[in-house]
């Protein structure tokens, strides 16, 4: 079910090239899937001005939303899921932390009918109340994620890169 790579520098790695799981859940179909390689970049700022200037972007302006692949996570807290190879300026000098975070986590697609009832087997949110633009770090059981809906029934998933092969398994093995 999931490639586990011989080297790991934290935790356990997935291989690149790890094939997709698809099932279905509660007479529902889905399918889980490695993410396409992306850059990931942790970004605060106390003024979100300065920092949409900076990044030459605009941002989400509320808690819980994404806009053009920037999703807001808190009061003063952003994530960014770019393209693979994107760069953000270091606004050195500014009152502002730009970090790219690549090799921190890995991303998972869930995606179809079945998508919302896999991931609330381990997560306390309501997801079948989400729509296409909400993003939001939770928990799946005990491990920090988050969660981007960005399409009907399609989901992303970040996860740290440690836990990644735990919350595979826990999200195959509810697929029948």
């Amino acid at each position: 079910m999931l490639e586990i790579a011989p080297l790991a520098v934290a935790g356990i790695d997935l291989a690149t090239g790890t094939a997709p799981f698809s099932g279905t859940i509660n007479g529902l179909a889905v399918m889980i899937a490695p993410a396409a390689m992306m850059a990931r970049w942790s970004l605060r700022a106390r003024d979100a001005a300065v920092l949409a200037s900076a990044l030459g972007r605009t941002l989400p302006d509320r808690i819980g939303t994404a806009l053009d692949g920037v999703a807001q996570l808190g009061p003063d807290e952003w994530y960014a899921l770019l393209p693979d190879g994107t760069m953000l300026p270091d606004a050195a000098g500014q009152p502002l932390s730009v970090v790219d975070v690549s090799s921190r986590a890995v991303g998972f697609a869930v995606t179809g009918p079945g998508a919302v009832a896999a991931l609330m087997r381990g997560c306390p949110l309501d997801l079948a109340q989400f729509a296409p633009g909400r993003a939001t770090r939770t928990v799946f059981e005990t491990v920090e994620i988050q969660v981007w809906m960005t399409a009907p029934e399609t989901f992303h998933v970040e996860v740290w890169r440690s836990f990644a092969p735990w919350l595979w398994h826990s999200l195959a093995g509810g697929i029948v």
